[in-house]
């Protein structure tokens, strides 16, 4: 089974991650790309990146999507299954700890609490209005500050006496940072502060009457943070375990439903487009239907001129003009 892969693709408005997974459940390649409001082209781009690792003699055996983006990376890439992001964030946590519980995840632009039980969401909570919790704040906060992002949590474990910062609002933390740096205390000790700040966020809206039990898993790109990891520790009062691919969990969890879903199909036969999908040209617009009260904001991509899939909108009216991701999603939930 060499050179025979299983494709995640987890498309966000902050990253897009990539995962190859091997027939024995081993990843082989795991790509972490920034998005920059371009998602065609960074998937494509990212499946170029595969390719050169790989090479074109390599089999991709199936492939699965997710994120907020999902029906345009299935559009593009042939996706062979849909999902939302807590089943694939869920799935992929359960297959790498069987008896994990709670799930923290913190991304770029949202955050999501996913609680398991036996294996199955038995709740959940998403947050992806308020960026104080978010890993785009940090990374503000880190360039304000004069230190990489990289640097934060370090440096926020080296703290002795960590500051109160209210934390309910970016625009109020960000305030209170700047009293507290201007009443001279250490940046160690302002960075531990604002990290207790951004948990107690997190549990008082997204974790609220949440039942968090352990074993917990912290995944998204803010799990690489040391510092918010000792502040979950210290408020949940539980070891915290961080993955080692919890910055692509979306995308590992998109991988094994592709190989629960090809290998479930008699033909077994993916409809992926092929790794030479960096050489393909799409084109994406957007257009209004006036043919009731919702005015729906329908999404089409096009391939030399031909619709490949709609979405968008309510009724079904254009999507149902074609095989689109968005009935893919459907069929695959």
């Amino acid at each position: 089974m060499d050179d025979k892969y299983f494709l995640g693709v987890d498309v966000g408005s902050v990253s897009t991650n990539m995962v190859l997974l091997s027939p024995d459940n081993a990843v082989k390649e795991a790509l972490y790309l920034r998005t920059q409001g371009r998602p065609m082209q960074i998937i494509q781009e990212g499946i170029k990146h595969l390719r050169n690792k790989i090479g074109l003699s390599a089999e991709i055996l199936g492939v699965g999507a997710t994120g907020s983006a999902r029906q345009l990376a299935a559009t593009l890439l042939g996706a062979d299954v849909v999902k939302n992001e807590i089943t694939a964030h869920a799935v992929a946590a359960s297959r790498v700890n069987p008896e994990v519980q709670t799930i923290l995840e913190i991304g770029g632009q949202d955050s999501k609490i996913i609680v398991l039980r036996d294996g199955v969401v038995s709740d959940f909570a998403m947050n992806t209005v308020c960026a104080a919790g978010t890993g785009s704040f940090l990374d503000q906060q880190a360039a304000r500050l004069g230190i990489k992002i990289e640097e934060f949590g370090p440096l926020a474990l080296e703290a002795k006496n960590p500051v109160r910062i209210a934390g309910r609002c970016s625009v109020f933390a960000e305030s209170d940072m700047i009293h507290k740096q201007q009443l001279g205390h250490s940046l160690p000790d302002i960075l531990a502060g604002l990290c207790q700040a951004m948990v107690r966020n997190y549990l008082n809206n997204v974790g609220k009457n949440k039942d968090i039990r352990g074993p917990i898993f912290f995944q998204g790109g803010v799990a690489a943070n040391p510092g918010i990891c000792k502040a979950f520790e210290e408020e949940l009062g539980q070891p915290i375990i961080v993955p080692e691919n919890y910055d692509v969990m979306g995308a590992l969890g998109a991988a094994y439903l592709a190989q629960e879903k090809v290998g479930s199909r008699l033909d077994s036969r993916t409809q992926f487009r092929g790794l030479n999908l960096s050489e393909t040209q799409f084109q994406a617009k957007s257009f209004d239907c006036s043919g009731c009260a919702n005015q729906c904001e329908v999404i089409e991509i096009t391939q030399d001129g031909k619709s490949l899939a709609r979405w968008g909108d309510r009724c079904g009216k254009w999507s149902a003009t074609g095989v689109t991701a968005h009935k893919k999603e459907q069929r695959g939930a």
